[in-house]
């Protein structure tokens, strides 16, 4: 970590800016001086710069976002090149009471890295930690560190060319930035093997909220280090990088695809799919994509396609795995081939995974659940056949099991674990235009409500990574977040023992409430 160049950057351990008022308005002429003063012109971008709006909407993938971020645009977007512009940004933003939000540049559901909900609120800035990329990979250690700008393909791509043999597990969707899955734990295909992403992390750096660097969890204490692994982002600080474990992966895996329509049996073999699935072999993941009445199961095995298909021929005849419906492919090509189909034979990985420039997607609303109880087959037979989503309405379900079930629901913020059958994500998928702008159609949120009483309850559980502000947003009271409106949320996220947690540390390293949202980690009260 010591040749790294964030580490190597001037920084001000001793420097302390006391958190004014921030229920002032800000003097935001001051707060640009004071960032120009310290950082290039170049990477401070305010909304005079032609160059401004393609940088806020370059890593914007959701329609449903555009308009209201540009509506209401951020007083500048700081794109920081090494560790003392993000420390000036912080002292610059505390002293002249501007708040800051922080993006690393890949997926926010809902945008909060780069808009405020808030209509002519207060002055926002944006902290793009785009330029902050590299890999540092140790072959030796079977480590990695990588900073937090990076994108989940590039660090694929770069720990498998200098590590065959090595991988890290994390998502399905190469395009996702690394600091935001890792900061809300990090679900994917490997995690029955190996855990979260935030389960692997070994160390981290960070800014916090006084602009100071904490160079590693040492310096960070182990209360802090605990929140930023799974706690979710833009709460604690402005973590920099992070040093992660890297697992091993056999030089072939077996990816394998199954669709079955409802004449051919894919409501039983859902139903049957909901308590197989978490039990099968750690090495093998079977998840299910649900869409147009049609269950389309696409499964990672660590191993060869022989020895995956006697497996479900096995324990899950029902499916009719073949060798026909199998890929041998390199781990890497397989983190590829899994978002970009087809395209891997014919256009180099290096430029599917290391390629950031974004494609604007439809508009789209996600949601999430937890399912602890298997469905029945009459239950889902409603669920294939619910009104209005045959084109749009999709249905992710990814089993949880193995590992996920041996770690204890407190070690990490994430506490959905070993009474978890399988996650649910619901997107919903629409063209703004047909069905009047943001206005989102009727058929997720129907869904999500008649799926209340076959989910996780008391709280019902939602992942953060899939932030949804329909389940609730912060009241602020004199610039600080209500402790007991972010409950709401909080603990459908982390659950109650670990919102509590983490309100705890929010109180000791960010008393002022500097890092806020409309879905952040308030500072616990002093009298609950």
């Amino acid at each position: 970590m010591a040749s790294m160049a964030l580490v190597l950057t001037i920084c001000f351990l001793g420097f302390f800016v006391p958190a004014p008022s921030l229920a002032l308005s800000s003097n935001n002429n001051d707060f640009l001086r004071c960032l120009s003063a310290n950082i290039p012109s170049q990477l401070v971008l305010t909304p005079s710069s032609p160059s401004f709006t393609p940088l806020l909407v370059s890593s914007i993938r959701n329609a449903r976002l555009v308009a209201p971020a540009t509506a209401s645009p951020p007083l500048c977007i700081v794109t920081p090149t090494n560790t003392s512009h993000v420390q000036t940004a912080v002292r610059c933003g505390r002293r002249h009471s501007v708040r800051v939000r922080v993006r690393s540049g890949g997926h926010d559901n809902e945008g909060l890295s780069y808009r405020s909900t808030t209509p002519n609120g207060q002055a926002f800035a944006v902290i793009d930690l785009a330029k902050l990329h590299a890999v540092h990979v140790n072959p030796h250690e079977a480590t990695a560190w990588v900073e937090t700008g990076a994108t989940v393909g590039q660090l694929y791509y770069r720990i498998a060319k200098a590590a065959p043999g090595l991988g890290f597990p994390a998502s399905v969707c190469p395009t996702v930035g690394v600091g935001g899955i890792i900061s809300g734990g990090g679900i994917g295909l490997m995690m029955r093997k190996y855990g979260l992403s935030a389960d692997n992390v070994l160390d981290a750096s960070m800014v916090d909220a006084n602009g100071n660097l904490l160079a590693n969890k040492k310096a960070m204490g182990d209360d802090l280090f605990w929140a930023i692994r799974g706690g979710g982002g833009g709460n604690f600080g402005i973590v920099l990088s992070w040093k992660l474990r890297l697992v091993a992966v056999p030089p072939k895996v077996t990816f394998f695809k199954v669709a079955k329509t409802m004449e051919q049996g894919a409501v039983d073999t859902v139903t049957k799919w909901q308590t197989l699935a978490p039990t099968l072999p750690d090495e093998l993941s079977v998840r299910v994509v649900i869409q147009k009445s049609q269950a389309n199961f696409q499964s990672l095995y660590l191993g060869n396609c022989s020895t995956v298909v006697a497996t479900m021929r096995s324990r899950f005849p029902e499916l009719g795995v073949t060798s026909a419906d199998c890929k041998e492919m390199s781990w890497l090509q397989y983190t590829a081939y899994i978002y970009f189909g087809d395209a891997i034979n014919s256009k180099p990985l290096e430029e599917l995974l290391l390629n950031r420039s974004t494609t604007l997607g439809p508009f789209v609303k996600n949601k999430s659940d937890y399912v602890k109880k298997a469905l029945t087959k009459e239950t889902w037979k409603k669920i294939f056949l619910w009104p209005n989503g045959a084109a749009s309405g999709q249905l992710i379900l990814e089993p949880h099991g193995g590992i996920m079930g041996r770690i204890g629901a407190v070690k990490i913020p994430f506490p959905h674990r070993s009474n978890v059958l399988y996650n649910i994500q619901y997107v919903e998928l629409w063209n703004g235009k047909e069905v009047g702008g943001n206005a989102t159609p009727n058929w997720i949120g129907s869904l999500y409500n008649f799926m209340t009483p076959y989910v996780s309850k008391n709280p019902r559980g939602a992942y953060v990574n899939y932030r949804d502000l329909d389940i609730g947003t912060n009241q602020v009271v004199d610039g600080m977040t209500s402790y007991g409106s972010a409950k709401v949320w909080g603990e459908s996220y982390f659950g109650p023992e670990n919102f509590r947690r983490l309100a705890e540390i929010k109180r000791k390293v960010d008393a002022g409430d500097y890092f806020q949202s409309e879905q952040s980690v308030p500072p616990f009260p002093l009298k609950e």
